[in-house]
């Protein structure tokens, strides 16, 4: 299966791999949009640290089955490209999440949303530097979803420290976003998923041994466990699988497209689960990213 996706990859997206590309793409950015309730449901009982410690060392132990042997197996094409598999280590796993469970010390799970929708923009620009060009539908829908993203924030109730903390994240994840599609060909996805997660966590220690001196542990209960466990297995180990196919699939720009759902979904959670306020003028602008989403990860 990893190899007829990676093969997929090297040649214009067939209808059918598009339309799997959106549905992957989908797929992560619903699973993540719980991420962003949890690291508000934990922000005061888990240091920010500890929640990202605890989530790679999980989605660590959750993909081993499947990526550790074949990381193995490859790893002379790791060392080769260690660069790389550092950078995205570094991008997508140690400071991306880190930031996030900082920013929901202060931010509202359906701001931190708002913001990272932005992402997309950034993933459409380095595919522009990159020469892609992504078409007037495309552009269009991108620009839709975008302005419903920044009505959300301007109709907001103010700017916390904690929003430019999301802004940061923002940015690291569109970054790695970009970084994926000059992912080696030799590195199959399995190999990738576990190396950059387990160099990911590596990269945490220091930190980790700093909170822990500093902070202490948190207790361990049902209401501590639970939540970790959600965002180790699904929204890394499953949901990063999914999106890193997505990007193989149909770029940054078009699965960057399908992300504007986020706010939408995490709105909704953050209402549901943490009582938090959807209002009005919210719906109208979860509308417009809507119908952005649609126009720009049209097949």
């Amino acid at each position: 299966m990893t190899a007829v996706l990676e093969r997929t990859t090297r040649t214009t997206p067939i209808p059918r791999a598009a339309a799997l590309g959106i549905t992957l793409a989908a797929l992560a950015t619903v699973v993540w949009s719980g991420s962003f309730v949890t690291s508000r449901a934990l922000h005061d009982s888990v240091p920010p640290v500890q929640q990202a410690f605890w989530r790679w060392l999980v989605a660590l132990v959750a993909v081993a089955p499947f990526g550790a042997r074949q990381a193995w197996r490859q790893r002379r094409a790791i060392r080769r490209h260690a660069g790389f598999v550092l950078l995205a280590s570094l991008l997508g796993v140690t400071v991306y999440n880190t930031l996030v469970n900082q920013a929901g010390l202060t931010t509202p799970a359906a701001d931190m949303g708002m913001i990272m929708a932005a992402s997309p923009v950034l993933m459409a620009a380095f595919e522009r530097a990159g020469g892609a060009r992504p078409g007037v539908r495309r552009t269009a829908g991108l620009l839709m979803a975008c302005g419903g993203v920044m009505l959300l924030v301007g109709g907001g109730a103010g700017f916390s420290f904690g929003d430019l903390w999301m802004i940061a994240a923002a940015c690291c994840f569109g970054s790695y976003s970009a970084l994926l599609r000059r992912k080696p060909a030799e590195l199959g996805g399995s190999a990738f998923l576990f190396t950059t997660f387990l160099f990911g966590a590596a990269l945490l220690l220091p930190a980790q041994a700093v909170s822990l001196t500093v902070q202490g542990g948190f207790t361990p209960t049902p209401g501590t466990v639970l939540p970790l466990l959600y965002v180790g297995v699904a929204s890394s180990a499953i949901a990063f699988f999914a999106w890193n196919k997505a990007i193989a699939l149909v770029g940054a720009a078009r699965a960057g497209a399908v992300y504007h759902l986020q706010p939408v979904c995490v709105a909704l959670l953050s209402w549901a689960v943490l009582g938090e306020r959807v209002g009005p003028a919210q719906a109208l602008c979860m509308a417009l990213i809507l119908g952005g989403v649609v126009l720009g990860a049209a097949v």
